[in-house]
């Protein structure tokens, strides 16, 4: 296996282990690919949840321009449901796994097929 494939194994366990859902493993693959580099970048593969910039840029740059949605109270509180489903005292909430539950929030799976 390479390295993505451990990383997307590692984001799998902590959709089991810390958020408490099975993943769809193909749906995780392809948005792991979506994030592009970013995953192998130690401070670039993590969001930090209690910096509100980085809540916006989750926001803007995954929620409204990949998937497309229109700017609304909606997309922060599905951030801030996410991130406290993936658990607010988890250090490492990873960016592939925050992304993956906003995709499944907003039923926005069919862009990845």
């Amino acid at each position: 296996m390479g390295k993505r494939d451990d990383l997307i194994a590692k984001y799998a366990d902590d959709l089991k282990s810390k958020c408490g859902m099975t993943p769809d493993m193909d749906l995780l693959t392809k948005v792991t690919i979506g994030c592009g580099p970013s995953i192998y970048d130690a401070d670039a593969s993590t969001v930090a949840a209690s910096q509100p910039s980085e809540l916006e840029t989750v926001k803007k740059n995954f929620l409204m321009k990949k998937l497309g949605l229109s700017d609304s109270p909606d997309l922060m509180a599905a951030i801030k449901s996410v991130l406290e489903t993936y658990g607010m005292s988890e250090r490492n909430k990873y960016r592939a796994v925050v992304y993956y539950m906003l995709v499944k929030h907003f039923g926005k799976e069919a862009l990845y097929r």
